[in-house]
């Protein structure tokens, strides 16, 4: 029996501005039905307000926090210096940005959220695969982010309180203080979601600049104790610049993109208030590569001068914080610690895989319910064990997310402007029975892609500590540049399978 389609309202009208802008008919009504709620429906002309500045000052509020800190810092302690590491990072988010650039051009243009942009090339029900990836990746960055500011305050209390909450009786390898500092951080976090995010996004405009002096402070404490910033500059590689390096290089690289993987694919859920695209694309372009590069630098130089002053690098900035017998110094680099890990895991984690989670049951799951889900969530993926080491942080946690999130962007670029030119209709994005509801509401050519670049770009790689040994070793020459395969080859598949299909007609 041939599949009924489910009744939605009457198609919607649309219509272009002079600027290129698109927007629902103001004398037609609102797209509705069974895949439409009101945190999913474009964002009307008159509400894209973001400048280039505030694209900018997002981008310093997302760089600015501690996962970035130890991004760089353990490239340090897997035996790079510090040129090599501000090397490796710079160049990792100059290449991101282009991914960043093209799909975050659907935002400004039609006012959508990720979610809804993956419909027009996996379908109307097919884009909860993508979304519900990037929503469990989301949940896993903020069990780690977590886990973090659970440290800050263990740490933090520790100082206060003494041996007694520092040296306590250990479960699961960890004090009895540490996992209830976590659950502290998380009950908090919970509560600031249930105030509403208006109080985020007030918060985020001091707590970016507050990190910066913070982390500058902690470049003048380092450099006072090595004795001036030479020993800081003069920590040599371990690697050199011949085989050594660049064998560590490449995997390095992955998982720096990795990093930002996750943006990659949902910045419409911000570009989407975007007043126009010179707004978004400046913005980024200014934000992206130049903040992390100074983050970059200044972690780099701090760990480099862990290395000098205590004979071994710590890559964990709360853990050398907690190093300094100051009292007032280490309740400022904590509490500035919980000031960023506070605002970037609530507006970089929460937002994005709420509309994820709100997408699959658009009518059921509201924006809230998507958030706590990703609370829950992001406490089950063990975040403790994704962070206990650099090797497996770099390497395993974000070298895994950068090529299944690589995958799912080739997707994106190919259907969005190679196959449709960037014209989408948005009514059709929000009704069973049009252009995007291909068979029963998925695209099989999308998900052989994604299923494809997948294996590709991840079926090699080593999983340790999560699992041992690699899932498919034949593969394992690939695993070292895990994104750029995935990107590559399901970019490449899926513009294959929808041209032997027939070029998509004209959406606008």
């Amino acid at each position: 029996m041939p599949e009924t389609v489910p009744t939605d309202s009457p198609p919607t009208a649309q219509v272009t501005l002079a600027d290129g802008r698109v927007e629902i008919a103001p004398d037609t009504p609102a797209p509705s039905g069974p895949y439409a709620n009101e945190d999913l429906l474009p964002v009307p002309v008159a509400k894209r307000t973001w400048t280039t500045y505030n694209f900018s000052a997002l981008w310093v509020g997302m760089a600015h926090n501690t996962a970035s800190w130890t991004l760089a810092s353990g490239l340090i302690a897997v035996g790079m210096d510090w040129k090599q590491a501000v090397f490796t990072i710079a160049l990792a988010n100059l290449i991101v940005l282009v991914p960043m650039l093209l799909t975050g051009h659907a935002g400004p243009k039609y006012g959508i959220p990720f979610p809804v942009f993956a419909r027009a090339s996996f379908g109307v029900r097919g884009a909860n695969l993508p979304a519900v990836v990037r929503a469990l990746v989301a949940c896993g960055w903020f069990g780690i982010q977590t886990w973090i500011g659970g440290e800050a305050i263990y740490f933090l209390a520790g100082k206060l309180f003494g041996d007694s909450w520092a040296n306590a009786s250990h479960i699961g390898g960890y004090a009895w203080t540490m996992w209830l500092s976590f659950v502290i951080f998380w009950v908090l976090q919970v509560a600031i979601i249930y105030r509403g995010m208006e109080t985020i996004r007030r918060f985020e405009n001091w707590a970016a600049p507050f990190v910066l002096v913070g982390a500058g402070v902690m470049l003048w404490w380092m450099s006072s104790k090595a004795g001036g910033f030479g020993p800081l500059l003069d920590q040599p590689s371990k690697l050199g610049w011949g085989d050594g390096f660049w064998k560590l290089f490449w995997p390095s690289l992955m998982g720096m993109i990795g990093f930002w993987s996750t943006l990659s694919l949902n910045i419409p859920d911000f570009t989407r208030y975007g007043k126009s695209q010179k707004a978004q694309t400046w913005g980024q372009a200014l934000g992206l590569p130049t903040t992390m590069t100074l983050f970059a630098f200044l972690s780099v130089m701090v760990t480099s001068g862990s290395q000098a002053v205590y004979g071994e690098a710590i890559w964990d900035p709360v853990k050398l914080a907690a190093k300094t017998d100051n009292v007032a110094g280490i309740v400022f680099a904590l509490v500035t610690v919980l000031v960023a890990t506070l605002s970037v895991n609530i507006a970089a984690n929460l937002v994005s895989p709420a509309f994820d989670f709100s997408n699959i049951a658009p009518r059921r799951i509201s924006f809230r319910a998507g958030a706590m889900t990703t609370c829950v969530l992001g406490v089950l993926i063990f975040p403790w064990k994704l962070y206990s080491d650099p090797q497996g942080y770099i390497f395993t946690w974000l070298g895994l997310v950068g090529g299944l999130l690589g995958t799912v962007a080739g997707i994106l670029i190919a259907d969005y402007w190679i196959l449709r030119r960037t014209r989408l209709d948005l009514a059709d994005l929000y009704r069973a029975g049009g252009r995007y509801w291909y068979d029963g509401g998925w695209n099989w050519r999308a998900v052989v892609a994604f299923v494809t670049g997948g294996v590709l770009a991840v079926g090699g790689a080593d999983f340790h500590p999560l699992i041992d040994g690699r899932p498919i070793p034949a593969l394992s020459s690939l695993a070292d540049y895990g994104w750029a395969v995935g990107l590559g080859t399901s970019l490449v598949l899926y513009t294959g399978l929808m041209l032997l299909r027939g070029r998509p007609e004209a959406d606008a």
